[in-house]
C-alpha cells in the first residue's frame, strides 16, 4: 500500500502585512543581452544581502527569453524602501531612460488589500494585463502605493 500524500499549509497569522510582487524581465531584442550582466550582478547582491523585510527570493524561467522572480516581503513599506534605494532605485531609473531592447513588468498583491502592476515595454499582455482593462500610470496611478490604495479602496465599496 502507498502511503498518502503528504499535504501541509501555512500559517500566515504572524505575516498581517504580507505582500508578495512577481516580476519579470524579458529579451525583446538581441540588445537586451546587454543588460544580463548588471541585473545578475543586482540579483546576486540580493541573494548575498537581503534587504530588510525580504522574507523570500525565487528565481525561475517563463521561457527561454523570459526571466521570472516571486518575492515575499514583511510589509510593503519594506518592499517601497528598497526600490527607492540603490542599488534597485537607480537600476529603474536607469531602466525607464533606456530599457535595452528589454521589457519589464511587475506584479503586486497585498494581504491588506489591493493588487498593483507596472508594465513596461511589454506590449504582449502577461498577467492581470492579459484580462484587465489596461491604464496608463499617470497621475494617482504613477506609484505602486498609490495603485494599491486605489484598488484596496475600490474593494472596500
Amino acid at each position: 500500500m502507498q502511503p498518502a500524500a503528504l499535504r501541509e499549509t501555512v500559517d500566515l497569522s504572524g505575516h498581517p502585512d504580507l505582500v508578495v510582487i512577481l516580476l519579470g524581465l524579458r529579451l525583446r531584442r538581441v540588445r537586451a543581452l546587454r543588460a544580463l550582466p548588471d541585473l545578475g550582478r543586482g540579483l546576486s547582491a540580493i541573494r548575498r544581502d537581503p534587504p530588510d523585510g525580504l522574507l523570500f527570493d525565487q528565481r525561475f524561467l517563463f521561457g527561454w527569453n523570459h526571466i521570472g522572480i516571486r518575492q515575499h516581503w514583511r510589509d510593503f513599506d519594506s518592499l517601497e524602501r528598497f526600490t527607492r534605494e540603490a542599488p534597485h532605485g537607480v537600476w529603474w531609473k536607469s531602466f525607464l531612460k533606456d530599457p535595452q531592447g528589454c521589457g519589464f513588468w511587475h506584479e503586486t498583491f497585498s494581504a491588506r488589500g489591493g493588487f498593483e502592476a507596472i508594465y513596461v515595454e511589454m506590449p504582449d499582455r502577461q498577467g492581470l494585463a492579459a484580462f484587465a482593462p489596461v491604464r496608463r500610470p499617470v497621475g494617482p496611478f504613477l506609484s505602486s502605493r498609490e495603485r494599491l490604495r486605489d484598488d484596496a479602496d475600490r474593494r472596500v465599496r
